[in-house]
């Protein structure tokens, strides 16, 4: 029977079973497409990066013996529609049957469902061979439950692939979770590794982009793109961070500095979720690492990445698929302030903000704090539309795909989903951020000062989060003591406070 195979941009994985045995009968088809570079506005390395990983495992599948059809992005026949290329190449090539990989985003699984359902021909959906997990494994943990909780879901996965375990089940050390020992401010030493370990020439490919008409922003050194594209770079920025960056990872995993663009973390988030590497393989690699050199490569440091790649990242997914389409509509706060323009050009008097967009616009990437605890942070206490920080979050960084950055952004970040994924709310004043960086030193603004004119916004922006969403925030627990102070506070500083508050409320693109 003559079948015709789909796969995805984000379905890169050369060890699915589809590729075990080469048939005659099976083409294999991936698309550049508009769908794909135009439903929000992409970084122009998330747009080449992904066109290139495409064009690489095309060619492997290729190499193997394969049958592949490809539309590059300004291809004559491509009509930039994921289901009418699929249906050209049906009627071009009499194919009698159709098979997808699952999708990891609502909308194309969705598309893909309702396209099928129209089909005059027989088809089926196969699993794309990469999670740990099911789609719907943490619906099923916490179904009926009123406390959904990451920990609960981490240990369970630890116990299901024997990670980090005793022969007895208990986990070595004594303890699951290494949190609190992620929390070093870096001041320069060990060394941030020079994350140069690969490099690509796209200028080809970046050229196409631009006259495909497609929009994009952020910047772009195509000569010597860094993002792995194939499986063999992804190895080499593994074994790269095995050797340089997982030593120091877990206790600097949550520092910032301006001296630095990635510090101690592994650049595969990429890789990852184009799934070009396996995160089982990459987790079972760094636990041998571990095991081979203890002295060098400490507990906690391997906890730390562990949890990230097997707890964070699956159980984000099993939220997703749990909690949509709603999820993407929740608004908690009710926000609906537009996203300032220096997220889109870095020009903020913040000098937090100003480093953590800027390196964002030159790398398609911040690690997860820079994420959390300044871009999300400030985008929450100035009551910005989760639907604007979404589109943001998920147009500029090359590893953001729904599944993983929505319940980041409105869940973890923006708290929109009223304490589904976090149970409280993420912010912070300039103390934290000066806790966990240098951004504070040389800044515009003051962080010991929470009014006067050059008052860090992040002080009086916190008070004025807090008091405007009593209703909502004063009987959550886990935040009572602010409230506590926010009550003895004396009634002029909190005036004074407020006020400031709503002048940079009302004066937001001016920060």
């Amino acid at each position: 029977m003559k079948t015709l195979k789909l796969i995805l941009g984000d379905q890169l994985n050369l060890d699915h079973s589809w590729f075990k045995i080469v048939n005659d009968n099976t083409i294999f088809c991936l698309f550049e497409m508009r769908q794909e570079t135009d439903y929000v506005t992409h970084h122009i390395q998330k747009i080449v990066g992904f066109f290139a990983a495409m064009r690489h495992f095309a060619q492997s599948l290729e190499k193997a013996g394969h049958t592949v059809v490809y539309y590059k992005i300004n291809d004559a026949k491509n009509t930039q529609s994921l289901t009418n290329n699929i249906l050209q190449i049906i009627h071009e090539n009499n194919i009698e049957q159709f098979e997808y990989q699952l999708p990891d985003e609502y909308r194309l699984d969705e598309q893909l469902k309702d396209f099928c359902s129209k089909l005059n021909i027989p088809y089926s959906v196969a699993n794309t061979e990469h999670f740990l997990s099911e789609r719907d494994t943490v619906a099923k943990l916490f179904e009926g439950k009123k406390q959904i909780l990451m920990e609960t879901f981490y240990r369970q996965m630890r116990k299901q692939y024997n990670i980090l375990l005793e022969p007895d089940g208990k986990p070595i050390g004594g303890k699951w979770n290494y949190d609190a020992d992620n929390r070093n401010k870096w001041k320069g030493t060990p060394i941030e590794p020079k994350h140069n370990a690969i490099s690509n020439n796209l200028e080809s490919i970046f050229e196409e982009v631009k006259v495909s008409g497609a929009k994009y922003f952020g910047n772009i050194n195509a000569k010597e793109f860094n993002w792995p594209i194939n499986l063999e770079q992804a190895n080499t920025i593994l074994d790269y961070f095995i050797q340089h960056s997982l030593p120091y990872f877990g206790q600097f995993q949550d520092a910032m500095s301006q001296k630095a663009q990635l510090l101690f973390h592994s650049r595969l988030s990429f890789a990852l979720n184009i799934k070009l590497i396996s995160p089982l393989y990459v987790v079972q690699k760094c636990i041998a690492a571990w095991l081979a050199k203890p002295a060098l490569i400490s507990l906690s440091q391997i906890e730390g990445f562990v949890r990230q790649i097997i707890g964070w990242r699956e159980y984000m997914r099993g939220i997703y698929w749990w909690k949509m389409p709603e999820y993407e509509t929740l608004n908690y706060f009710n926000h609906q302030t537009k996203l300032p323009e220096y997220f889109w050009t870095g020009n903020s008097k913040m000098n937090c903000v100003k480093n953590a967009v800027q390196n964002s616009l030159d790398n398609a990437y911040a690690h997860h704090i820079q994420r959390l605890m300044v871009t999300g942070n400030f985008t929450l206490l100035a009551g910005i539309d989760p639907s604007e920080v979404d589109n943001w979050y998920l147009g500029i960084y090359i590893d953001a795909i729904q599944w993983v950055e929505i319940t980041n952004t409105r869940g973890m970040s923006q708290f929109a989903d009223g304490g589904i994924v976090g149970s409280k709310p993420y912010i912070s004043s300039a103390n934290y951020i000066d806790k966990m960086s240098d951004y504070c030193g040389n800044c515009h603004y003051d962080k010991k000062l929470k009014y006067a004119k050059n008052a860090c916004p992040f002080n009086s922006l916190y008070w004025h989060f807090y008091e405007r969403n009593r209703p909502l925030l004063e009987k959550n627990n886990r935040i009572g003591m602010m409230y506590n102070v926010l009550n003895r506070m004396a009634t002029d500083e909190k005036q004074k406070t407020l006020a400031q508050a709503d002048y940079y409320l009302n004066h937001l693109e001016e920060l």
